[in-house]
């Protein structure tokens, strides 16, 4: 009986697993034709972002809500292989795209651990899912996973799988592959990868934001242990690698943004370009923008614009903390409680936000966002030590809890600090067809988006001297025209609107003074006499030709003293027509557009000196600027200058009243580059903060390191260009032969009754005539 009824039930198990065996069958059948068609893998189109490099192929920005970089599994390192295949499918070159063992195996382990701790899927199966299933936990969806991975199976090859695997999954941080998350996590390609950071990324596709390593290092390393433990099991690595790879410290970048080079405003600008040209296949399609600027000239700028606001910042004093953590109230550990009160201060550049600990004793204990404690005391503190004084009130002073900033100096030193009130901008661009090799919009990107730039519409004060004084030499004057630098008076009936009088920046009246020495020391009394001479809607037509807006520049008086308005953008572009001899040329950002598969789609075609660039002023009279404008730099208000141990740099400072507006705009035959500093708001940026103090450092800074390596530039003196000496007091030519040697249009050399010119190149004595000049 009791046999019976044994082989009864195993008959009646057999049959339902037959019936299920046909159901499942049947199922399939019905189903399998229904399967999404498998175009979407064999013509695998991933959304790749928009990437914007330098001209010399360095990344400085990225777009797209998916980072991803596609790479062939040829290019795969075998290391990262193995140590995806222990984590997720050990057996994968072996299944069909189930792998049954696994299934068993998984069910066992879960029901040994009374729940569900492992699961089965391959990774044949988890491609199934990437593209064309949900992450919804039911039968259904599993069913159409294995039907959807046998599909693959039949489809694809084992490393046409693996390819898109590597390339399709989700890994934390916005990184979509391995490629990306290499770089997200650890600022290198896949090639450079460790055994144990490829063991970190393989252990990731199990759940991404539990294994962070950026977020979550604790687990991560948990995880890669065990995929490193695996790799070992399967004989992938030895003992040694093992046990080396899991010492191996692995710390992620805590920025996990992929980036070489900050060049946010010129990234800001291409987005916003290829998004109007694209819409938002822009983000998707894999774009790569080389733009014309320069990783070394970039990195230059930025240093040299933050060095300058930050020594100008210190100049004006401490203004007390950002904020107060009440500390003693805080609830758990302490130090967990800052660091996650800190994660949301933001970095601003080399300025890291910090909480005081204790503050007393000419003494400051800090906790440093990311865990550093630091002591900071004498040098370190002076800058900050009056709101040490119990005399202020609590809000103001600087005691437990204050949030601050402090910076490292680059050696060994850490100092207090404070994110600037103050702004700046400085662009760089090639004067032979207007390709900008650097530009910084602001102080920082993360803090305003705003690109003074592009954006700023600033009075350029005596920045506008030099076009000016280009207008006078069409209209006859020379650089030794004697113009009286004397003070002058209009009543509202002169001018239209209320009385004006006119002062140099110091206030100091030289009388008759040479054009060449006036503007060297930037006289504004001889400017307005020359703006009356010419006329004032002649000046501001003339200032049309380097590409300024009439409208910006009313044809008044005051335009001499540059009252109207123009971007440092404007101002680089005007001054390149100086320095290319006389040349308009149109700034431009964007080298070329690659597609995703790296053919050309798009290459700047600008228009260059001698090969289509529109000819705007006299060959003779950008030269003879050219060598007023080195007058500047080697005896004028720009003379700081001189310590960059050059002989072909030219300039002009430029200050607005009330010291509102600062510049410098400069050149080198081959560079021009404009710096401005201002308040966001207009107000002054205090007494004695002229272009020379607070814009010309920023400009030299820079310019010290793009031109390091370049030859010394020779100035070749155009045809009808001549050296007559002169009297330096009438400007007329010199009898005795003991004047000042002056360059003059030919025919516009200053009569005498007797005393020679000489030819600049080529006669007897033009050469030490000339050296003299410079």
């Amino acid at each position: 009986m009791f046999r019976r009824w044994w082989f009864i039930a195993l008959a009646a198990l057999f049959g339902l697993a037959v019936a299920g065996a046909l159901l499942i069958a049947f199922a399939a059948v019905i189903t399998y034709p229904k399967l999404p068609s498998l175009e979407v893998l064999t013509d695998y189109r991933p959304k790749i972002p928009l990437r914007v490099y330098t001209l010399d192929g360095h990344l400085i920005g990225e777009f797209g809500e998916e980072r991803r970089a596609v790479v062939s599994i040829h290019d795969v390192p075998e290391v990262l292989k193995l140590a995806i295949l222990a984590a997720e499918d050990e057996r994968f070159y072996q299944h069909g795209g189930v792998d049954y063992l696994g299934v068993l195996r998984a069910a066992y382990s879960n029901f040994a651990a009374g729940g569900a701790r492992q699961g089965a899927s391959t990774i044949t199966m988890q491609v199934a899912r990437n593209f064309f299933l949900s992450k919804e936990k039911t039968f259904t969806r599993k069913f159409h996973e294995a039907l959807l991975a046998f599909k693959i199976e039949h489809s694809l090859s084992k490393d046409q799988i693996l390819e898109l695997y590597i390339n399709q999954i989700y890994l934390g941080q916005r990184a979509y592959g391995f490629a990306s998350a290499a770089q997200t996590y650890f600022g290198k390609p896949l090639q450079e990868l460790t055994l144990a950071e490829a063991a970190m990324l393989a252990g990731l596709p199990k759940a991404p934001s539990r294994y962070n390593p950026v977020a979550s290092p604790e687990r991560a390393k948990q995880r890669q242990l065990y995929v490193l433990r695996r790799m070992r099991e399967l004989g992938h690595i030895t003992e040694a690698q093992y046990q080396a790879a899991a010492e191996q410290p692995v710390v992620a970048r805590r920025q996990a943004r992929e980036g070489e080079l900050s060049g946010d405003y010129v990234a800001e600008m291409v987005r916003q370009l290829m998004v109007d040209r694209y819409g938002e296949e822009a983000y998707t399609r894999g774009f790569r923008v080389y733009t014309t600027l320069l990783k070394a000239h970039q990195e230059a700028a930025l240093q040299a614009l933050r060095k300058g606001v930050l020594e100008y910042d210190r100049r004006h004093g401490y203004r007390g903390p950002e904020g107060y953590m009440e500390l003693d109230r805080a609830g758990g550990d302490l130090e967990e409680v800052m660091e996650e009160a800190l994660q949301e201060v933001p970095e601003v550049g080399d300025l890291l936000p910090a909480v005081v600990l204790e503050a007393g004793g000419g003494k400051l204990k800090v906790y440093v966002k990311g865990g550093k404690t630091l002591t900071l005391a004498g040098e370190a503190i002076r800058f900050a030590q009056r709101y040490l004084s119990d005399r202020l009130p609590p809000n103001q002073r600087l005691r437990r809890g204050a949030l601050v900033r402090v910076r490292h100096d680059g050696g060994e030193r850490w100092q207090i600090a404070q994110l600037p009130a103050v702004e700046a901008a400085l662009v760089a661009i090639d004067p032979t067809d207007g390709a900008i090799r650097a530009l910084v919009g602001g102080f920082d990107f993360g803090r305003s988006k705003f690109n003074h730039v592009v954006q700023a519409w600033r009075q350029p004060g005596s920045g506008i001297k030099p076009f000016v004084y280009s207008a006078a030499l069409e209209k006859g004057f020379t650089p030794a025209s004697i113009i009286n630098d004397a003070p002058l008076y209009f009543d509202a009936a002169q001018t239209g609107n209320q009385p004006w009088e006119p002062k140099n920046y110091d206030e100091k009246y030289e009388g008759p003074t040479r054009l060449r020495t006036a503007l060297a020391k930037s006289k504004n009394l001889v400017s307005v006499r020359i703006i009356q001479a010419i006329g004032p809607s002649y000046a501001q037509d003339y200032l049309a030709r380097f590409g300024f807006d009439p409208a910006r520049h009313p044809p008044y008086l005051t335009l001499a003293l540059g009252a109207g308005t123009a971007t440092p953008m404007q101002m680089a572009a005007a001054y390149a027509v100086f320095a290319n001899g006389g040349y308009r040329v149109v700034p431009y950002f964007i080298d070329r557009i690659e597609d995703e598969n790296g053919t050309v789609i798009a290459r700047a075609m600008p228009a260059r000196v001698g090969e289509g660039a529109e000819r705007v002023i006299d060959e003779r009279n950008a030269f003879i600027m050219t060598s007023m404008l080195r007058e500047v730099v080697r005896s004028g208000t720009a003379a700081r200058a001189m310590k960059l141990g050059r002989n072909d740099l030219a300039g002009k400072t430029g200050t607005t009243n009330d010291f509102v507006d600062a510049w410098f705009s400069g050149f080198h035959p081959s560079l021009v580059a404009v710096a401005w500093i201002g308040f966001d708001n207009p107000r002054s940026l205090g007494k004695g903060e002229t272009g020379a103090n607070a814009a010309l450092p920023i400009w030299m800074e820079y310019m010290a390191k793009a031109l390091k390596g370049v030859p010394e530039a020779d100035f070749r003196v155009p045809d009808g260009v001549v050296v007559a000496r002169v009297n330096p007091d009438t400007g007329l030519l010199d009898s005795s032969g003991q004047g000042i040697p002056e360059y003059f249009y030919q025919e516009n050399v200053p009569q005498a009754d007797q005393g020679p010119w000489l030819p600049a190149l080529g006669a007897r004595g033009g050469d030490e005539v000339r050296n003299q000049l410079f």
